[in-house]
């Protein structure tokens, strides 16, 4: 607010709110707009939401602290917290930018319960898929895990399985498909507003040689992108590093076109992606989702950059896994 000169912000966007309440849930559906509206002023915090949630929001949501403000449930939540300010808040969407990189380095208790995220849902993906058959489906399989998922107290924000007559599509919405001789699972997995995002494959035979060669030159692409993640560094540096490792390790120059590439994780999916205009700066203990994919073959797991360099923490000790650069990377699970 200093920089910005103002003398109060208002929040509204999931992440923003979910990052400055410590993991505060502010929806009820999934797919809808968050609940509430968070006041930021130099005299404290108001958070506005629609009557019909406020005793909830108010004993089970918000930190202490922060005073909570009922608005009529057919009524606006920013216009309520307008009438609360003593002048016009500035909208987060000014100073977006800079509320990032505020989230950027996590403090120890977020990186404590993301890691716990992480593993939990490394977990899950586990003892779903060990079980898991050539005839099973993909909806049983993206059942089985949103299952998971909710029993762990997190929301399922992506569920997406294919088998093998479907392995060319990268964001494959499950279907009654069965999984045949190999599947992709992918979760991304929310919990105190933080996102964990884990791919995992299994296959039930020994593999082809093209999928075997691909599979090592995929790992190959990440351990670049891994190497190329360091303080300091900006992102679109970084996305120019993915572009370049591609058409080094025989997946052609074109490769990187065909889906995102992934970026920062933590409140969002992707908090911001990767590309070759995003010019945020990579500090220490900030977390990442990178996931390089080729046709057939894709790696994805959350990790954070520390003193002691990258750290993954989407990790069940069960799931096979190789040394790569000194970083055991999951391998495919064979059944």
């Amino acid at each position: 607010m200093d920089t910005a000169e103002t003398d109060s912000l208002l929040l509204t966007s999931n992440t923003s709110l979910c990052w400055y309440l410590d993991g505060s849930r502010m929806h009820i559906s999934l797919a809808g707009a968050p609940i509430a509206a968070l006041l930021v002023t130099r005299d404290g915090d108001h958070l506005v939401t629609f009557n019909n949630e406020a005793e909830r929001m108010a004993a089970e949501e918000v930190p202490r602290g922060v005073s909570v403000h009922a608005a009529p449930w057919h009524g606006s939540l920013e216009a309520v917290a307008r009438e609360l300010a003593d002048s016009n808040p500035m909208p987060e969407s000014e100073v977006a930018a800079q509320l990032r990189g505020a989230r950027q380095a996590f403090l120890p208790a977020e990186s404590a319960r993301y890691a716990r995220l992480n593993a939990d849902t490394a977990i899950a993906l586990t003892d779903v898929l060990s079980r898991a058959t050539p005839t099973t489906t993909e909806f049983e399989i993206a059942a089985q895990l949103a299952s998971r998922i909710v029993a762990m107290g997190a929301e399922p924000l992506v569920l997406l399985c294919n088998g093998s007559s479907r392995s060319a599509f990268r964001h494959p919405l499950p279907t009654h498909s069965r999984l045949g001789r190999r599947a992709m699972a992918v979760v991304c997995a929310r919990r105190n507003g933080l996102v964990a995002n884990v791919t995992r494959w299994i296959r039930f035979d020994n593999g082809i040689p093209a999928e075997l060669d691909a599979e090592s030159r995929l790992m190959a692409v990440e351990a670049d992108i891994f190497d190329a993640t360091v303080p300091g560094t900006r992102l679109n540096t970084i996305f120019r590093e993915i572009t370049r490792a591609y058409a080094r390790h025989g997946f052609g120059p074109d490769q990187w076109t065909l889906h995102h590439q992934g970026g920062v994780a933590g409140y969002a999916g992707r908090d911001p992606r990767a590309t070759a205009v995003t010019v945020d700066e990579v500090v220490l203990n900030q977390t990442f989702t990178w996931n390089p994919s080729g046709p057939g073959v894709k790696i994805e797991d959350t990790v954070q950059l520390t003193e002691a360099g990258i750290a993954v923490l989407s990790v069940d000790p069960r799931w096979p896994a190789m040394s790569v650069n000194g970083l055991k990377r999951p391998l495919i699970l064979q059944l």
